[in-house]
């Protein structure tokens, strides 16, 4: 797992963050990790994932939907770029 440093924060802020902490019932650098997952990844992002389940879901999307693709699709394998 990854380590971060954060030097020359402001006595003030580091108060406000022990307090914070104490509140929810975690250490410091819980609180700290917290905050920071919640400011990186809030909930509300879009996960694409999710979001095209839903949508094959909306308008019933089977697998027999994607058999074509296969029956399409090109096999020929990709030539590699050239940079002369």
């Amino acid at each position: 797992m990854a380590m971060l440093t954060v030097r020359n924060l402001p006595d003030d802020v580091h108060r406000a963050l022990r307090v914070r902490a104490a509140l929810h019932g975690h250490s410091t650098e819980a609180e700290v990790r917290e905050i920071l997952a919640v400011a990186v990844k809030p909930e509300s992002r879009v996960r694409m994932g999710e979001a095209l389940a839903a949508l094959g879901r909306t308008i019933s999307l089977t697998n027999e939907d994607f058999e074509v693709f296969d029956q399409v699709r090109d096999k020929t394998p990709a030539k590699p770029l050239g940079f002369e």
